[in-house]
């Protein structure tokens, strides 16, 4: 799956399972949110990567009420297809200090982004879809995370992260992930996994 699709197919799985839950209902995933919230979260994230991407940041403002921050978030996702369906070696606005950003890098982010938080509205259903992703493109994730994300948030990563296609050794290890892309990807993320895990995932911890 090309990265630009996943973003489109990982926010259909996501607002179907939302609409399924409903707004009101709470997220196990993320303890602190309603689906509302989490909604809200995303549709703001994929409204400012826009842009990012073309190189005019601005903070959104997303409407009051269920359905309008709905309608808002369709209108916003095919802003963000527009945006990312530039060169995506062209450059675009970086929000970190020290690293420079292209429209593939947001591409990816958003990509891993949605997918993500489609696990957090898929464990709102009492019976949700079983989602599980692919060792391309968990494997993707975890290098995402690793390499790009995580320098960027200014965590420090001194991990050994191993599945059965890749390793990663960042810094002196002083912790250890093992299993498949899944539920590593899963695990860095601090989602529910059976990943193998020794010692703390702490320090890598993104928002």
């Amino acid at each position: 799956m090309q990265l630009l699709e996943a973003i489109d197919v990982h926010a259909d799985g996501l607002k179907r399972a939302a609409c399924a839950a409903g707004p009101a209902a709470p997220v196990p995933n993320c303890p602190k949110w309603t689906v509302d919230e989490l909604v809200t979260h995303v549709a703001f994230v994929h409204c400012f990567v826009v842009g990012l991407a073309v190189n005019r940041p601005a903070k959104p403002a997303p409407p009051p009420g269920w359905d309008d921050v709905l309608g808002w978030w369709d209108g916003q996702r095919l802003a963000l297809r527009e945006a990312l369906s530039r060169d995506p070696e062209a450059l675009a606005f970086s929000p970190y200090p020290g690293f420079a950003s292209t429209v593939g890098d947001w591409t990816r982010r958003m990509a891993h982004e949605t997918a993500i938080h489609r696990l957090d509205a898929e464990s709102a259903l009492e019976d949700g879809p079983k989602t599980r992703f692919s060792p391309e493109f968990a494997n993707d994730g975890i290098d995402e995370f690793l390499t790009y994300l995580t320098p960027r948030l200014g965590n420090r990563a001194d991990v050994r992260v191993t599945t059965p296609e890749r390793t990663w050794t960042l810094g002196e290890p002083a912790a250890e992930v093992d299993g498949a892309a899944d539920d590593v990807y899963r695990a860095l993320w601090g989602r529910p996994h059976r990943a193998s895990v020794t010692g703390d995932l702490a320090p890598l911890a993104a928002p």
